[in-house]
C-alpha cells in the first residue's frame, strides 16, 4: 500500500496532459450487438505492455471516432488523457458508444497480462456486463456509484477495485457520500482516492466541472497508473 501511494505521488509529480503517447494508435472495430460496429482507440506503449486498460466514457458514452482516429468530442478527461498511460508502459483502448465494453476486455486480454476497466460517471453502468470477462482490477472515477451497486449486486463480483471521486463533486447523481458508501458496500475489495482542488464552472454534471477533474488530470491519471502496478 505505501509503495501505490509513493508511486502515485510521483507519477502526478510527472505527469503533462496529452492526446500522444510513447507508442502508437490505431483504430480498432468492437462491435456493439443490435447498434452495429462500435469503434475505439487503442494506445500502445513503445515496448510490451504491462498492463492494459478498458476506458468507458461518461453521458451517452459517444465521442465520435472517426475512421481517420479523429475524435468529435474530446473534452472528456477520459478522452484527453488517453495517451499518458503509454509512457508508463500501459496500453489503453477508449470506447465509443456502441463498442462493446466486454469484448474490449477480451480483447486487451491478448495485449497484456492484466486488464483494468476504467468508468467515468455514466460509464459505470456498463461495469457489470464486463465482469464475466475477469478483469484483474476496475476503477470507477466521478461515477454513478449508486446505479452501478444495483447492477453489480453482489459485492463479491468484484475484483480489486479503486474509487477515484472528487471531495467537491456537486452533480447530484455523482455526490461524494455515495463514494464512501460504495468502499463500505465493497469492504476490502475497494480503496478510496480524494481529489481536491482544480477549478470548476459550469453543468456541474459536465467535463468543465469539479466532476471532470479540470487542472487534477494527472492525480487522476497517476492514481489509475499506480493502482494497475499495484495489482499482481
Amino acid at each position: 500500500m505505501r509503495m501505490f501511494w509513493k508511486t502515485t505521488a510521483l507519477l502526478a509529480g510527472l505527469f503533462l496532459v496529452s492526446v500522444t503517447g510513447a507508442g502508437a494508435e490505431e483504430v480498432v472495430d468492437l462491435g456493439g450487438g443490435l447498434f452495429g460496429g462500435g469503434r475505439a482507440l487503442h494506445d500502445r506503449p513503445a515496448g510490451k505492455a504491462r498492463a492494459a486498460l478498458v476506458l468507458l466514457t461518461g453521458g451517452d458514452g459517444y465521442i465520435g471516432i472517426g475512421a481517420d482516429g479523429s475524435v468529435q468530442r474530446g473534452g472528456n478527461w477520459i478522452v484527453r488523457t488517453r495517451g499518458a498511460y503509454a509512457r508508463s508502459g500501459i496500453a489503453s483502448i477508449t470506447l465509443d458508444a456502441n463498442a462493446d465494453p466486454a469484448r474490449a476486455v477480451a480483447y486487451m486480454r491478448a495485449i497484456a497480462p492484466r486488464v483494468i476497466v476504467v468508468a467515468m460517471s455514466r460509464g459505470a453502468l456498463k461495469v457489470a456486463g464486463t465482469l464475466s470477462e475477469r478483469p484483474d482490477g476496475v476503477v470507477f472515477a466521478s461515477s454513478m456509484l449508486n446505479d452501478a451497486r444495483s447492477m453489480i449486486g453482489d459485492p463479491a463480483r468484484l475484483p480489486p477495485t479503486l474509487i477515484i471521486h472528487h471531495r467537491q463533486d456537486s452533480c447530484r447523481l455523482t455526490l461524494p457520500e455515495s463514494a464512501e458508501e460504495f468502499r463500505q458496500w465493497a469492504g476490502g475489495r475497494a480503496r478510496l482516492v480524494w481529489i481536491e482542488g482544480g477549478s470548476s464552472t459550469g453543468n456541474p454534471c459536465q467535463a468543465r466541472a469539479h466532476h471532470g477533474f479540470i487542472g487534477r488530470e494527472g492525480q487522476v491519471v497517476a492514481a489509475i497508473t499506480g493502482f494497475a502496478g499495484s495489482l499482481r
